[in-house]
């Protein structure tokens, strides 16, 4: 195991390469991450307000008269 010191600097430097590498990539994927968790909130926001505009439809047009959807010339 006797490496020289320009072996040992060498290794040195490539594990901090890797290793700047590896960060950027981290950071790459919580940023993905993070804008996959934004668009899912913004999903749901969504579904939950359909849902809603749904169900105030189908209690609205129960209580409707056909006759009131006739238009105002008739």
């Amino acid at each position: 195991m006797d490496h020289s010191p320009n072996e040992l600097a060498e290794r040195l430097t490539e594990l901090e390469i890797k290793s700047s590498y590896a960060e950027d990539l981290l950071e790459q994927l919580n940023m993905t991450i993070y804008r996959q968790q934004q668009q899912i909130d913004s999903l749901i926001l969504q579904v939950t307000q359909l849902r809603q505009q749904s169900q105030n439809a189908g209690q609205d047009g129960a209580a409707r008269n056909l006759r009131d959807e006739l238009p105002p010339h008739y």
